[in-house]
């Protein structure tokens, strides 16, 4: 009957594996919150991202001196003759210039900057898509903590009541006391795996909390399973088309180059001069002496000046050139962009698919196996046919494979992430 009792007892950690596996991590806190609700969160509250969010008010800015013309400029002269004897003799001046921008070179400054504006959003775009991947990774590390600890607990629980029946047997006189230390030996292994999973589970939200820019006090809980029926049906050339159609570094990198192509055609224009226009009211008074009488002469002019420089010796050559260089480099790096998205997808399917074969060995066969065989070995012991020894090692061994059995889960929902990074779209649909 006692030994009747363990085996009943171990009979538990079977059937409960699967709600272990499909459960989520518990912290403190009041609120619940699935994957789709931290991603939002975290894109929309994370620190850095938010900083660089900021910085569209730059690129505005730049967009708006770029539509600005020049300011106009005052002139104002005045001149007397007192220093030199002539006291009388004065002359004021007062005139406008405005500078007038040719061949278009407004126009071609707001294109310039609009592309400007543009690559930036395809930037923020791509930062986001990072921050994605950083934050799923974060909540499936969390969720591998907390099933790790529920395992430990299941652990913990088994040889307590393997502990138990020691007690009983040594009570007996069945088994020596060498018995009942080995089972306490596993038990405190057990309580330490456990206590290592805290651990680890504590980090793992940490780093989740502070990609999601929460405040110290703010411990939500993780709902979630490393569990999930989500398959990739889209071939590896499909991928790597999608890839290069919706990565947003890519799309930065084209918003760049059309940005240069725009900053080679202001230069070019900015080789033309611009033409100053002016305007000037001129009062000059004089004295004429005439058979001993003085008079005073009064003379107002309006005086038009047009001012252009001859483009001799600078007609923007460096400017030109500048902007090429500067659409070549784009070029380049835009063509090896395009090579590593490639080769990112190619390794990203490869894992992905390396990561779904193991996971299918452990749930097509290892893991029944395993659990018949723990059967087994209960049910022996129960008829005296083995010693403890054999079942904690069976047991020690279901254990390890069941930490196998959940790395392997986290390993394919990590793989399937990076994936979704390397081609950014959510393969259930949708553009990250």
């Amino acid at each position: 009957m006692r030994t009747k009792a363990f085996g009943r007892g171990a009979r538990i950690l079977v059937p409960g594996l699967l709600w272990i596996l499909a459960s989520s991590p518990v912290s403190a806190g009041s609120s619940k919150l699935a994957l789709s609700q931290i991603v939002e969160i975290s894109v929309q509250n994370n620190g850095d991202l938010k900083s660089f969010r900021e910085e569209k008010g730059l690129r505005d800015a730049g967009k708006v001196r770029a539509g600005l013309l020049p300011n106009p400029t005052l002139d104002f002269e005045g001149s007397t003759g007192a220093l030199t004897g002539n006291s009388s003799e004065n002359s004021l001046s007062l005139g406008i210039s405005q500078e007038f921008l040719l061949a278009g070179k407004r126009t071609k400054r707001l294109a310039s900057a609009e592309r400007d504006l543009e690559m930036y959003q395809w930037q923020l775009a791509d930062r986001e898509r990072l921050l994605r991947d950083e934050v799923k990774t974060a909540f499936y590390d969390a969720v591998l903590a907390g099933s790790r600890i529920i395992l430990a607990e299941r652990a913990i629980a088994l040889n307590r009541q393997l502990l138990d029946v020691a007690k009983e047997r040594l009570a007996a006189g069945d088994i020596p006391e060498l018995e009942k230390n080995l089972v306490m030996v596993e038990l405190a292994r057990s309580e330490g795996f456990k206590i290592a999973a805290e651990k680890k589970l504590n980090q793992n939200q940490a780093r989740l909390w502070m990609l999601m820019g929460l405040s110290p006090e703010d411990t939500p809980t993780i709902d979630g399973t490393l569990e999930s029926a989500q398959s990739v049906t889209k071939n590896l050339s499909d991928l790597k088309q999608l890839a290069l159609r919706q990565r947003p570094d890519l799309k930065a990198l084209e918003a760049e180059k059309n940005r240069d192509e725009a900053d080679i055609v202001l230069a070019q224009a900015e080789s033309i001069p611009n033409l100053t226009a002016g305007l000037a009211v001129t009062r000059d008074s004089t004295t004429m002496e005439i058979g001993g009488i003085e008079g005073k002469d009064t003379a107002n002019t309006i005086g038009l000046k047009l001012s252009l420089p001859i483009p001799v010796f600078d007609r923007n050559q460096a400017g030109v050139q500048e902007a090429r260089a500067k659409r070549s480099s784009t070029e380049s790096r835009f063509v090896a962009a395009s090579r590593n998205v490639e080769r990112e997808v190619d390794t990203a399917y490869a894992g992905f698919q390396n990561a779904d074969t193991v996971l299918s060995l452990f749930t097509s066969s290892i893991i029944p196996q395993l659990e018949e065989n723990l059967k087994l070995t209960q049910e022996a012991y129960r008829l005296g046919e083995v010693g403890i020894l054999t079942v904690i090692e069976e047991q020690k061994k279901f254990f390890e494979v069941s930490d196998g059995y959940l790395e392997a889960l986290y390993d394919r929902q990590a793989a399937l992430v990076k994936l979704e990074t390397a081609v950014a779209t959510e393969l259930s649909g949708g553009v990250k």
